[in-house]
């Protein structure tokens, strides 16, 4: 086969040439002139063969409205094309590396790590990692549902032509299903009509786990267990407990979302059900055509005979029928009863599975049995690969988290035992501790039953601890059994949980506890009081106890969004690693387990960026073998959307968590010397000062309100989700998504980059060397991830662009503000090259190759929106081309926020 026939320039240059043909015919020849002459003028610029943009700028200018509205339209959907053929390219890496052997950090690498230790070791990491990608229901994914639709048919028509031996009919037929693509894309609204639902939310990452995940989870799980064994052939990987884990917050988030109720959350985990074990009987269905096994050639194993009899005994009607259809097949006989027993966990009738470890154990019954009468290659392909599926979703697809602010929580525990006569509102915070442990240690001393007597938060507080009583028994406690908590300042806002928790019953210490009660520490100060939280709460009569049902694991959720929007990208980085590795060392001075769960967002301004990378980058001291961390947006899309990739993205993930884990047992860590810290302490308060300095002088807000689409982005139909907390313009108050988003769409990704430069002068300033910086780049991975997302967000930063929309501003908010972001940016440019001895700013060639192919198909996104956002009155047309370049920006720069 060859791998190139085709390359990512070849499918643009085609693409592109359809969808102008489109353009063509479907809007006028004006209208297709106006794109063609916006796109050379570009380029020339881009190419240094015109001064200026002046040409792009006018002739976008003196466009009529209907026009702006097709070249807004005709870029965006460009680039939507150029994100599928990108994508193609990068499948054709990954399967190039594979070819050849050489993908560089993935699986191989990994069993590189592991045939350098002892089989027990290698036993003891697998047995360690768990991989637990969280997905959230975050509103940062600007395309509508059904135009991904539409670029996954792209997707794998491109698939076809690039893999397939076609002829000439064949060939003929995919050209012209892919022009017909292109052309509907065309005539599909881009924009949506209405915000989604959360209930539209969880459907739509209900797709991912069930479309693409379901599948590669087990055959990135199976490609590990293979890379285990060949480096210890004696050691049965197969029977390692499974290292991937799917939780998700679409439909269970309640923080910040008044739309997401209990009857939202009913639907998710119905929904999730059914879809999870439709996938297992079908699964099953065709597991059993495959074992046609005749019986006088076998000898059953007591396990087989054992769980066939116990699967008949709980549904004898389908067993009788199953002897009359296979009197000769015993293995069909065995996978007609479970499927049926499958078929009846969600159903009124009798004999259903009770929990997916009974199915495990049937399935692996029939393994057993395979492998004892000399069928391996049919247990291990056939029936493993179903094994490690239920083991991984279960029977709920992907476990939901809740989550709500501590407020609420507070709130309702005040208006609850206001009822007992206990005036908790005014307690101070011992007191609260004190009052939460006796009533969790008492029986019953409150109720969670409505009453005008409770405010309407209070009201749906309690409806939704009643409903988790409801969920655990109809969907099992695996399903739903983690409570995450937001802006946790104090031990009490975590026993609140615990005792609303006891008062559903869902709690009943100390031989039972059914949730996970999750700390989100976000705050400075509540970061800085870690210590003194978990302390408390591991010495506290109920909590503790609470922890002991649990096995002594504490997750504690690290936010990063509003650590960066608050301090910078620098400062933030700094002190979520020294946050993380504090939390590590508490955990283990309180002989707890620590499970941290990184609260990333999708961009890099977010704390986003290769999952993989960012693993080997934490503290050795967490690496305790689980992790967890959000997925969001756009990130889930461009990640799990295609199968391939997806696959890829989940070996690097274990790759990683599988060697930080084996480093950490091993001792075999990078030194941190104490003067690199020394340097980051100083660089990190450089920059935290001039980030809040910059966002604290007046005006700032204002500048900020003018000088990015901000107004344009919060009336976007992205998210259930409002996108300020209070609906005020602040910037405390703004969430970190729009905040991000907008400085993207305006090219100065600010929140990226901004106050690096402050930071690491400061450092200088007092002393500190050049050398030194280099020598943590070359030595400390911490330091290089995180220069080098600076790096990749400075290039990716447009200034000249942005300054088109600072103009936008006041003359003298732009006087103030923009020139003090230009000259952070170049001092910033200077040092990351002096730092890392690179000319590119980004390591990566691919990369930059990217970028310089798409920012001549930006810009004038950009000048477009500029010219819409200069004008105080749009027509429909304008205000529909408006909200399509922000689209086509987002596309363009493949994020939003």
């Amino acid at each position: 086969m060859s791998f190139d026939a085709r390359d990512v320039g070849r499918d643009i240059r085609e693409l592109a040439a359809l969808l102008g043909e489109v353009l063509e015919r479907q809007t006028s020849t004006a209208a297709f002139d106006a794109v063609e002459e916006v796109r050379r003028d570009s380029i020339d610029y881009r190419q240094g063969n015109t001064p200026s943009r002046d040409s792009v700028r006018e002739r976008l200018s003196g466009l009529d409205s209907e026009t702006k509205r097709t070249v807004a339209r005709a870029y965006a959907a460009y680039f939507e094309l150029v994100n599928v053929a990108e994508e193609r390219e990068r499948v054709r890496a990954v399967r190039r590396g594979r070819a050849q052997g050489d993908l560089g950090d993935g699986l191989d690498r990994t069993a590189e790590a592991l045939a350098e230790v002892d089989a027990d070791t290698a036993r003891q990491v697998l047995d360690d990692v768990r991989v637990i990608p969280t997905f959230t229901a975050h509103p940062t994914e600007a395309r509508r549902k059904t135009v991904k639709s539409k670029l996954r048919h792209v997707a794998e028509i491109l698939r076809d032509l690039d893999e397939r031996r076609l002829t000439a009919d064949e060939l003929d037929g995919l050209e012209r299903d892919l022009e017909s693509e292109v052309e509907t894309l065309w005539s599909t609204r881009q924009v949506r009509p209405r915000r989604p639902t959360p209930t539209d939310e969880a459907r739509d990452v209900r797709w991912y786990l069930e479309n693409t995940l379901f599948d590669v989870a087990a055959e990135a799980e199976d490609a590990l267990a293979q890379r285990v064994t060949e480096a210890h052939p004696d050691l049965d990987a197969a029977d390692a407990s499974s290292t991937l884990d799917f939780r998700s917050w679409a439909g269970s988030d309640r923080d910040g979302n008044p739309f997401v109720t209990p009857e939202v959350t009913s639907e998710t985990l119905e929904a999730q059900r059914d879809a999870v074990l439709d996938r297992y009987t079908d699964a099953l269905a065709g597991l059993k055509g495959a074992l046609s096994h005749e019986g006088a050639r076998l000898t059953h194993t007591a396990e087989f005979r054992d769980h066939v009899a116990a699967d008949r005994d709980a549904v004898p009607t389908v067993a009788a029928d199953a002897d009359e259809r296979y009197p000769e097949e015993p293995y069909r006989r065995a996978l007609t009863v479970v499927r049926a027993r499958v078929e009846r966990v969600d159903d009124l009738r009798p004999g259903g599975y009770d929990d997916p470890e009974e199915l495990v154990s049937s399935l692996r019954a029939v393994a057993a049995d395979l492998r004892a009468n000399g069928h391996e290659t049919t247990a291990d392909e056939r029936v493993d690969p179903l094994i490690r599926r239920v083991e991984t979703f279960g029977f709920s697809l992907a476990a939901l988290d809740l989550r709500d602010h501590r407020e609420n929580h507070t709130e309702t525990v005040a208006d609850v035992l206001a009822r007992e006569g206990v005036d908790y509102a005014a307690m101070d915070e011992d007191d609260r501790v004190a009052t939460l442990t006796e009533s969790i240690a008492a029986d019953s001393v409150g109720s969670l039953d409505g009453g005008d007597d409770l405010s309407e938060t209070s009201q749906r507080v309690c409806r939704r601890f009643r409903a988790l009583a409801d969920w655990h028994r109809e969907y099992g406690e695996e399903a739903i059994d983690a409570y995450c908590i937001s802006m946790t300042e104090e031990p009490s806002h975590v026993l609140e949980v615990l005792y609303l928790a006891d008062l559903a019953g869902v709690v009943d210490l100390p031989d039972h506890c059914g949730l996970d009660v999750v700390p989100l520490l976000e705050t400075a100060s509540a970061l800085a009081n870690a210590r003194d939280i978990l302390g408390t709460l591991v010495e506290n009569e109920a909590y503790g106890a609470a922890l002991e049902a649990r096995g002594d694991l504490q997750e504690v959720m690290l936010g990063y969004s509003d650590s960066n929007k608050e301090n910078g990208p620098l400062a933030a980085a700094w002190d979520l690693h020294q946050n993380a590795r504090r939390l590590a060392e508490v955990a283990d001075d309180l002989g707890i387990e620590l499970r941290l769960f990184h609260g990333r967002g999708g961009s890099i301004s977010r704390g986003g960026g290769p999952m993989n990378e960012a693993m080997l980058a934490l503290p050795p001291e967490t690496a305790t073998g689980e992790i967890k961390f959000t997925e969001q947006g756009e990130a889930i899309a461009e990640k799990f959307g295609n199968p391939r990739v997806a696959e890829r993205e989940l070996e690097q993930m274990l790759d990683a968590q599988v060697r930080a884990r084996l480093r950490a047992l091993q001792g075999d860590v990078p030194e941190v010397r104490e003067e690199w810290e020394a340097a980051m302490d100083a660089a990190g308060e450089g920059a935290r000062a001039a980030y809040q300095d910059l966002l604290e002088t007046d005006g700032f807000v204002q500048f900020f309100e003018t000088a990015t689409p901000i107004t344009v982005i919060e009336d976007l139909n992205m998210g259930s989700r409002p996108a300020s907390r209070s609906g005020e313009r602040t910037v405390e108050d703004l969430r970190a998504i729009p905040w991000v988003f907008s400085w993207t769409q305006s090219r100065a990704i600010l929140p990226g980059w901004f106050s690096a430069a402050s930071g690491i002068d400061a450092y200088l300033a007092e002393g500190g060397d050049l050398d030194t910086l280099r020598e943590m780049y070359d030595e400390w991975p911490f330091f290089r991830t995180t220069v080098d997302h600076i790096a990749l967000t400075l290039a990716r930063t447009e200034l000249e662009i942005a300054a088109e929309y600072a103009d936008l501003a006041p003359d003298d908010l732009r006087d103030e503000f923009f020139p003090r972001i230009e000259a952070e940016y170049e001092r910033a440019v200077e040092l990351v090259r002096e730092i890392t001895g690179r000319e590119e700013l980004v390591r990566r060639e691919w990369l930059g190759e990217s970028l310089d192919r798409r920012n001549p198909y930006v810009d004038p996104l950009n000048l477009l929106q500029v010219d819409l956002l200069s004008r105080t009155h749009l027509t429909d047309a304008e205000e529909r081309a408006l909200r399509l370049t922000v689209k086509g920006i987002a596309a363009g720069m493949k994020n939003t926020g």
